[in-house]
């Protein structure tokens, strides 16, 4: 076998997985969910009780928007317990919460840095809801988002509800604006596993799960809001999509901050599939081994699979005019993602450097992330993104501000 055969079947195999991972599966999900409509989350006969967790560390700029806006949310309060989890805060954040005492909001301080996970483990011991909802500081939830989250429990064979990112600008900021196209993508996705059997992976912005899934104690440097719909499987109950269930995320500013996440994100991420690797198996997991392959294995072999093209083009430009002409695109396409990885944060980049810039950056994190975990690092310390305040208030405005 000649050096040119081994590089074309090495390019083959690498463009046929990222065909795969970003247009096969998503395609073998929409034949399979043909006559699926689904069907919007109807009103329980009663609300269940439900706690409203917010983990937090040092968001003393934003915490009191976010409590004004979960109190305002639409929801008997006399079935609702809203719990806020400080992760050792040092800015104040502490005293800014107990002010809301008398609204019946709940401090839980952690006396030493944890993580979030580890934040979300302590907090174990005094939740009280039937159905725990988790939340962050940054987003805003509009206040009818919340019964529709809620009423998906109403299929006994749901045990995760996980709501709909809408990525928004902040107030006057357009910056980073790929990121709201792969959340839109994103999204779509999990809709079409919703329906063909659900979920792989819940958002950790804005999702809630049956108490009985959640009272487990969790591994600190692994993450429970993705672990939450592998959780489900394992009891023999589904993770969905709820569409209705709109969450406003403001969009990072800055691609660089937001480049540390992915690689904080991913690496755990990783290490959590890693912990609960018997779910790849398709002979005891069947569709649901399938879907988790697809959606998260595949999507972080990608990188590799690209490098491997570069390389195999690179050896066959030697002998095979045709390979030059993508090499030159690919050269093209790292310049448009370098300049848009320079481009001052002060100022929207134009999409056509923004945008690749948040592709080639999202998948040199997933290569950083793979190479964490298979060197043994952990990301146990959570720094967590600062996004400042969602500002649309209404699912047609932050439509708009995409």
């Amino acid at each position: 076998m000649t050096i040119a055969l081994v590089a074309l079947g090495a390019l083959a195999g690498s463009v046929a997985l990222v065909g795969y991972a970003y247009v096969g599966y998503p395609a073998l999900l929409k034949l399979m969910s043909l006559g699926r409509s689904p069907r919007p989350p109807a009103d329980p006969p009663s609300w269940p009780a439900i706690t409203i967790t917010i983990p937090v560390y040092n968001e003393a700029t934003t915490i009191a928007e976010t409590l004004r806006k979960v109190l305002a949310i639409d929801y008997p309060s006399e079935r609702r317990q809203i719990l806020v989890v400080s992760d050792a805060s040092t800015d104040g954040t502490d005293d800014i919460v107990r002010t809301f005492a008398d609204r019946g909001v709940e401090l839980l301080r952690v006396p030493v840095r944890r993580g979030k996970t580890g934040a979300e483990n302590a907090a174990l011991a005094v939740v009280r809801g039937d159905i725990i909802v988790n939340t962050d500081a940054s987003i805003h939830i509009p206040s009818h988002s919340l019964r529709p989250l809620i009423a998906a429990f109403a299929d006994p064979s749901v045990g995760v509800a996980s709501g709909q990112d809408v990525s928004v600008n902040r107030v006057g900021d357009s910056t980073n604006q790929g990121e709201s196209r792969y959340v839109g993508y994103e999204m779509w996705v999990r809709e079409l596993e919703t329906r063909v059997g659900g979920i792989v992976g819940a958002s950790g912005c804005f999702y809630a799960i049956r108490a009985h899934l959640h009272q487990v104690q969790f591994p600190e440097g692994l993450s429970r809001d993705f672990a939450s719909a592998m959780v489900a499987e394992e009891h023999g109950l589904r993770a969905v999509s709820v569409p209705e269930a709109i969450c406003f995320v403001p969009r990072t500013k800055s691609l660089h901050n937001e480049f540390r996440r992915k690689v904080r994100t991913m690496t755990r991420g990783m290490q959590t599939l890693l912990f609960k690797r018997h779910l790849l198996n398709p002979g005891r997991h069947g569709v649901f081994a399938w879907m988790l392959f697809s959606h998260k294995v595949c999507r972080w072999l990608v990188p590799w699979a690209g490098v491997l093209a570069l390389i195999a083009l690179g050896g066959l430009s030697w002998t095979t005019p045709w390979a030059r002409l993508p090499l030159v695109g690919a050269a093209v396409l790292l310049v448009a993602a370098a300049v848009g990885w320079a481009w001052p944060e002060q100022h929207a980049a134009p999409r056509l450097v923004a945008i690749p810039a948040y592709l080639i950056s999202g998948n040199i994190a997933a290569l950083l992330a793979s190479i964490a975990v298979v060197r043994g690092q952990r990301h146990a310390t959570w720094e967590p993104t600062r996004r400042g305040v969602a500002a649309p208030r209404t699912e047609e405005s932050a439509r708009e501000a995409l």
